[in-house]
């Protein structure tokens, strides 16, 4: 550095010489005394220039100092991880070698343990060959042996546990049920008298059946074919029976005939002309008891067709009670129960209304509950209605709760006391079909059916079931008879089982 300054001063004073000598005199003093500012310029910028110098050492030693102590931190730390990792690779290596090592122990054991278990096994075998030659029974044998003995012993928790069933059901649900069916009954109640008739025509005289039947029997073919009824004039006398399956044609026939006999005139062409004006006017009745039906019920906007059928309710007849009443009887205690449980009320009105239209349906083959449905569904009627008709005799599960209060309302309005009439055959035989299946039971001395069938008492060997079989019995029973039975309403079997003792004192 200091002969940089050197070689720059002694250019500098060169170049001034040079200057002097071409320079005159009177500029002489001008360029010493620039030369005095140079000289001292000079001096200044060499200072700075070295304290500059100076600084920059300082700074680079400074940074060279912080550098060598960042660089010796980083070698410490670099060491420090590097030991660290020594130390984890030697503490997974041990651990490996203790999992090797656990696992040959483990393999050893597992060997050990199989070999063990078929031991156990043969033992097993030649144990239980020795107990059933010692026993003289099979395994089977002995398991069911055992079951059976559990089974005794736990008879009576089972009988107990049954009974806390019932009672907790009872106790929870039978008072609100008798409030909602009692309450829905109580709506329910209608004016309609339900008319037990018979299709017969009381005559004035024997004459007037003559005249029915007219020469070589024309007037009595003539009416049969006009309505599509028999009429039966032989059996009874004073009296004409007209029989026919459907109820609406052996009123067109009683009423045409009715009104032959009060004309008088009673010939194959009046006898036409009076079926035709006669069949007119049961139609508009039919269209007005369906309407009339249907505003009760507080249904509107239905198809007239459909009212017309509704209007056949009127001489239609199930086990002698009629389809009106029951049909105005049902719906109102399928609403009734529909506000009680918050279902919804048009669905089960509509449910109630049309459950049993195809009982109306002559033209067609099968039974009531498909041919309503099939009607319903071709009418796009709601798919809630169709299934309420359809399962309103259990013959599909119940899909909704409105399909069980039509099932239950229908139930309650056909199974009250007085509310039909059945056939005397099928009543014992409904009777006959209950006992037996009581006495088919094991230890069961008699059985009787009381209340029309809807009571069965069951009489038990005392010294053969106990009371927790009794309530077994009870409970099979009752599952036997829905199962196998039809019957309305309900049937409440009592098991009666009781010790006595009779001395006589001579």
């Amino acid at each position: 550095m200091a002969s940089f300054f050197q070689r720059l001063t002694k250019i500098v004073g060169q170049k001034e010489q040079d200057a002097e000598l071409k320079e005159p005199e009177e500029e002489k003093k001008e360029t010493v005394k620039r030369k005095q500012e140079s000289s001292v310029n000079l001096s200044q910028t060499q200072t700075r220039v070295q304290e500059i110098l100076l600084e920059a050492q300082n700074e680079a030693l400074r940074i060279r100092g912080v550098a060598e102590e960042e660089a010796h931190r980083i070698r410490k730390e670099a060491l420090e991880l590097q030991e660290r990792s020594a130390q984890k690779e030697e503490s997974l290596d041990r651990k490996a070698g203790a999992l090797e090592e656990r696992e040959k122990q483990l393999s050893i054991k597992e060997e050990t343990f199989q070999k063990k278990l078929a031991e156990i096994e043969e033992v097993k075998k030649e144990q239980l060959a020795k107990l059933e030659r010692v026993a003289k029974l099979t395994a089977e044998e002995a398991k069911k042996l055992i079951l059976d003995t559990v089974d005794e012993h736990l008879r009576a928790e089972k009988a107990k546990r049954i009974k806390e069933a019932e009672m907790e059901a009872k106790e929870t649900a039978e008072k609100k049920a008798q409030e909602i069916l009692i309450d829905a009954m109580q709506r329910a109640a209608t004016d309609y008298v339900a008319e037990y008739t018979v299709s017969t025509i009381k005559l004035p005289d024997e004459e007037m059946k003559g005249r029915i039947i007219g020469k070589e029997g024309r007037n009595i073919k003539t009416l049969e074919q006009a309505t599509g009824v028999d009429f039966d004039v032989d059996e009874t006398p004073g009296e004409i029976r007209l029989s026919s399956f459907d109820p609406v044609r052996r009123e067109i026939a009683k009423v045409a005939l009715e009104r032959l006999i009060a004309d008088g005139r009673i010939q194959p062409g009046r006898i036409e002309e009076i079926v035709e004006k006669t069949k007119k006017d049961i139609e508009k009745i039919l269209l007005e008891e369906g309407e009339k039906l249907c505003h009760q019920l507080g249904v509107y906007n239905l198809p007239a067709d459909k009212i017309s059928l509704l209007g056949k309710f009127k001489y239609r007849f199930s086990y002698g009670q009629n389809m009106i009443a029951h049909t105005l009887e049902e719906t109102k205690i399928g609403v009734a129960i529909a506000h009680e449980t918050g279902a919804e009320i048009n669905v089960v009105r509509l449910g109630c209304l049309l459950h049993d239209i195809g009982k109306v349906i002559t033209d067609k083959e099968g039974s009531h509950v498909q041919l309503g449905a099939d009607l319903l569904r071709r009418n796009g009627m709601p798919p809630k209605v169709v299934a309420c008709v359809e399962e309103h005799h259990e013959d599909k599960p119940f899909s909704s709760l409105e399909s069980v209060i039509v099932y239950i309302a229908d139930a309650i309005s056909g199974a009250r006391p007085g509310a039909r009439f059945e056939d005397y055959q099928e009543y014992v035989k409904r009777l006959t079909d209950l006992e037996e299946i009581a006495k088919d039971q094991q230890g069961v001395a008699n059985a009787y059916a009381f209340q029309a069938g809807r009571e069965l008492r069951v009489i038990v060997n005392s010294g053969e079931i106990d009371d927790s079989g009794s309530v077994l019995l009870a409970q099979k029973i009752k599952d036997e008879i829905e199962e196998k039975l039809t019957y309305p309403g309900q049937v409440k079997v009592t098991v009666i089982r009781e010790t006595r003792v009779t001395e006589v004192a001579k």
